[in-house]
């Protein structure tokens, strides 16, 4: 409830003394205006008048607390934030029944809120004052995961001898991940990257240098190139490599395979099993072929 009220005095400093002294607040504290400035007359005199209203003086917190509040209820968020401590940081708790909605995937939604609760709470302030906004217990299970993930990654690091790069994180679990590797004898951590795509490295201290694989050099020296074939250093790059001549089949080869190509000349047409121009398949007379081939199922062989 705001406090507001008007006082007299012979001059206007004299009713301003008087009323912040009445109100136990500091002239900073209140907020002055000067009704009448007093007059002196003939017969008699008109009083000064001021009217003084106390401003109402929330705390960093207290503000932060009430900006959260109109902002859940913009996002139909059935939420309700309480200010848990302030001093060296301010601390918000965010009371639901469903914390999904809340809390988001990996953070996202409540660290978006933490961000705009640190600004309202650090308006007018010369140095920034941390603000923490959590809901049921997350930020502490948070970094306790991250630091046993910090600890198995350090681990896969110095048993590879490589780095191992981290997904993009914001710069308060960066901070989880370099205390919690910062007494690892065997590691170091370093953040890259640009924001809000800033990673941490884990280098170990057993690092392997880069080795070049030679099997995707292009060219001599009986190595193979990316496509995987082989190349001679004795052979000129460009040069036709020379492959024997295929022979043609000779007269043994069984002419019912397809693959002779010698023509009997004795006769005007094509004799059977000789080349009748494909490969494979006897497309000759089937009348002829009858007498020669075809038996009956009585006949036996003698």
């Amino acid at each position: 409830m705001v406090k507001q009220q008007i006082f007299n005095g012979k001059t206007v400093e004299e009713a301003i003394e008087t009323g912040l002294a009445a109100l136990s607040v500091s002239r900073d504290q209140a907020e002055i205006e000067i009704l009448e400035e007093g007059k002196k007359k003939l017969f008699g005199s008109v009083p000064a008048q001021v009217k003084i209203t106390v401003k109402e003086t929330r705390t960093d917190g207290e503000r932060a607390v009430d900006f959260l509040k109109g902002l859940l209820s913009l996002l139909k968020t059935e939420a309700t934030p309480l200010l848990k401590s302030e001093g060296e940081k301010v601390e918000i708790d965010l009371q639901a029944e469903q914390t999904r909605g809340i809390i988001g995937r990996r953070g996202e939604i409540i660290d978006a809120i933490q961000t705009l609760a640190g600004a309202v709470a650090n308006i007018g302030r010369d140095e920034y004052m941390r603000v923490v906004v959590d809901c049921e217990n997350y930020r502490a299970d948070r970094e306790e995961t991250l630091r046993r993930v910090a600890e198995k990654l350090a681990a896969k690091a110095v048993r590879l001898g490589k780095k191992v790069r981290l997904e993009p994180m914001n710069p308060y679990e960066r901070r989880i991940i370099h205390a919690a590797l910062v007494e690892n004898e065997e590691v170091t951590t370093k953040s890259e990257g640009k924001e809000p795509s800033r990673f941490v490295v884990i280098i170990p201290k057993n690092l392997k240098p880069f080795e070049k694989k030679e099997g995707f050099r292009k060219g001599g020296n009986g190595k193979r190139d990316f496509r995987g074939n082989r190349h001679d250093s004795d052979r000129k790059y460009g040069e036709r490599k020379q492959y024997p001549k295929r022979e043609l089949p000779t007269e043994e080869t069984p002419q019912s395979s397809g693959t002779s190509l010698k023509r009997d000349t004795s006769s005007s047409g094509y004799k059977k099993g000789g080349f009748n121009g494909f490969f494979g398949t006897y497309l000759g007379n089937s009348r002829e072929d009858e007498s020669e081939t075809t038996q009956s199922p009585d006949q036996t062989e003698e």
